[in-house]
């Protein structure tokens, strides 16, 4: 597998190993990983527990027309 990174993460990588946290730039990439599978998990969770809630509370007595109306509105002010 070939990865290309941007300057700017290459030298944190490279800031992170000098620093001794980590032994090699494979251990960061691969900590990156684990860090945003644990964060993205946790996000879609998050998601499902409020359309859930949407779906399983009162219906709205307002019209999809009103609620658009109500939002241009409030861009214009």
């Amino acid at each position: 597998m070939n990865i290309s990174f941007t300057d700017k993460q290459e030298a944190y990588i490279v800031a992170q190993v000098k620093g001794g946290d980590f032994q090699n730039a494979s251990e960061v990439v691969r900590d990156a990983l684990r860090l945003h599978q644990i964060y993205r998990h946790r996000i879609i969770e998050e998601l499902r527990a409020e359309i859930a809630k949407g779906w399983d509370g009162e219906a709205s007595p307002n019209k999809v027309q009103d609620i658009i109306n109500s939002k241009l509105e409030e861009r214009r002010s």
